[in-house]
């Protein structure tokens, strides 16, 4: 069943569509800095929270990647929108993964970021669930800022760090846990050659959640699909290195439209 998710639109009423997702443990702010680089390139920005996640509700899980996908066909069909690029990261991107696999017809242009098309870790996922469960967000907010920047970053911008440290912290735990679960046995490589979407695969270069190897099964897997490195980006390569991200996204979905 599909839930109703939270979600802002801005840019003008004509312009194509693109819909940003978010990772997990974050919200639709973590695409601050691509909306107005966006907005001022003529696209029309629709970003959500992924269920679980910010103000979105938060349905009874475990959640399952089709449950998210599910989720952006609803918004699209509710917003009249037949079809749309789309941006996604970490868990946004194995979002947009699954939809350029199932519903080829409504996805436009695909750029995923420092994401899998199997995360593994299997373990460590449903070892998660449990630690949420019982100590809260607290523990994986203090330890999600250190896997999201380098260090560098997080020295050089001490408030924003703090800021993105407590958006995790704020996640509903039971959203966290579930979406968690649609994590730990994802395994969207078979389908990649289905993938006819033009496809921008952006890995960051310190990234290490998923590294830049992960990347590179995706692009190897998408026929005709680019494969760019950023470097001093770590797994929130598009707050760290926002220029770069933007300009990469903007030129890939000017080439796909």
């Amino acid at each position: 069943m599909t839930t109703a998710v939270h979600h802002e639109i801005e840019g003008p009423a004509d312009g194509p569509v693109v819909v940003l997702s978010n990772s997990i443990g974050s919200t639709l702010h973590m695409w601050d800095p691509q909306v107005k680089p966006l907005v001022d390139n003529g696209f029309r920005v629709v970003r959500y929270d992924t269920r679980g996640h910010g103000r979105s509700p938060v349905p009874d899980g475990p959640y399952g990647i089709d449950d998210l996908g599910g989720d952006v066909l609803a918004l699209l069909d509710t917003l009249g929108v037949e079809s749309a690029h789309f941006v996604g990261l970490s868990l946004g991107g194995m979002t947009g993964l699954w939809l350029a696999e199932n519903a080829p017809q409504r996805i436009r242009g695909l750029v995923v970021c420092c994401t899998s098309a199997q995360p593994g870790n299997t373990q460590m996922w449903l070892d998660r669930v449990k630690q949420v469960r019982a100590d809260g967000m607290g523990p994986i907010a203090d330890g999600s800022i250190g896997r999201w920047f380098t260090q560098s970053w997080i020295d050089a911008n001490p408030r924003q760090a703090k800021e993105l440290r407590d958006m995790t912290a704020n996640t509903p735990a039971e959203g966290y846990a579930s979406c968690c679960q649609a994590i730990a046995d994802l395994d969207l490589v078979p389908e990649l050659p289905k993938i006819t979407a033009p496809t921008l695969v952006i890995a960051g270069a310190q990234d290490k959640a998923l590294p830049p190897d992960h990347g590179r099964v995706i692009a190897d897997g998408v026929h005709g699909a680019r494969f760019e490195v950023v470097d001093q980006a770590a797994h929130l390569g598009n707050y760290e290195q926002p220029a770069r991200f933007s300009e990469l996204i903007i030129e890939h979905l000017k080439e796909a439209a």
